[in-house]
């Protein structure tokens, strides 16, 4: 595990504010951008049966094994993987900048508040904040991609593959196509974003809540490991909740999701845990605060 930062001994002693350098924003850009890239492109089959039976007439009425079933028929295997392309592409720009997003806009807000130590009754709002921000810029890289997806799935004579769908796309419809389903992307996307990261930081505080100063202190890679991975479970069965309301609109729109890439955030802080050194603590008195490995995402987490 990487070094701590020194605690005092003296009551005044202050939490120490991580600070994080390109390489750690690289990290979280990477482990983000994989697992949502691995999630979202496993579900490529189903994301195509959802659309084609929402827009074709002729699989209007049929289940999604059936749909799928009537599509390998005409179309062959291949056919199940149209779009995949652009999910991929997609989903790994939008991955990474919203776990590395989330991760500057938290230490930033922190920074602004007057550090750590005041920024704690505030955490929750922090939370929010922080996961909108990053969820906002990252679904500006997405959008035009899941609009190609879109094009590509529901004509299959629009273009042959990424390129040719998303150059045809910025010259026949420009910016206003492109960013078309903009916002019904963010109704769907915002909510998802605040339930993945919001429970996942509380889940993990519940956790070290319940331990004492000496189990935190002395808790075992594996014990955390099983910390983050539940925690992020949770975290992504939330935020599948949370965003339902907005995707049966989205699905009309835009984007057919198919909820299971809940298992998204769970997976990301197995990863991240695995791939990152351990940042440093927070500590003042008996209060053991840890910026923990990127798979906890949690500054406040061991709040007694």
């Amino acid at each position: 595990m990487g070094s701590k930062p020194k605690s005092t001994t003296s009551s005044s002693s202050a939490y120490v504010l991580p600070q994080f350098t390109p390489k750690d924003y690289t990290k979280f850009f990477t482990a983000g951008a994989l697992v949502a890239t691995l999630t979202h492109g496993a579900v490529t089959p189903i994301d195509v049966v959802k659309t084609r039976i929402q827009i074709d007439p002729e699989l209007a009425r049929h289940s999604l094994f059936s749909g799928g079933t009537k599509i390998v028929a005409s179309e062959g295997p291949k056919g199940l993987l149209t779009g995949f392309g652009p999910t991929a592409v997609g989903y790994f720009v939008q991955g990474g900048a919203k776990f590395a997003g989330y991760e500057f806009w938290k230490k930033n807000i922190v920074e602004t508040i007057g550090g750590p130590e005041n920024a704690i009754p505030y955490r929750m709002p922090i939370y929010l904040l922080s996961a909108s921000a990053a969820e906002f810029f990252a679904d500006i890289l997405l959008t035009p991609l899941e609009a190609t997806r879109i094009r590509l799935v529901s004509d299959r004579k629009y273009a042959t593959g990424l390129v040719t769908g998303f150059t045809r796309l910025a010259r026949e419809g420009g910016i206003r196509e492109m960013y078309a389903g903009f916002l019904p992307i963010l109704c769907k996307q915002i909510p998802f974003a605040i339930g993945q990261f919001t429970v996942n930081e509380l889940c993990h505080e519940l956790a070290y809540r319940n331990m004492s100063d000496e189990a935190r202190r002395n808790i075992s890679t594996i014990h955390k490991g099983f910390i983050d991975l539940g925690s992020g479970l949770t975290a992504g069965a939330a935020a599948a909740f949370l965003s339902q309301p907005a995707d049966t609109l989205l699905s009309q729109v835009c984007y057919p999701a198919f909820h299971l890439y809940l298992l998204a955030p769970g997976l990301t802080t197995a990863f991240t845990h695995w791939q990152l050194d351990q940042q440093g603590t927070w500590t003042s008195g008996e209060h053991d605060i840890s910026t923990d490995d990127f798979g906890s995402t949690s500054w406040f987490q061991r709040i007694v």
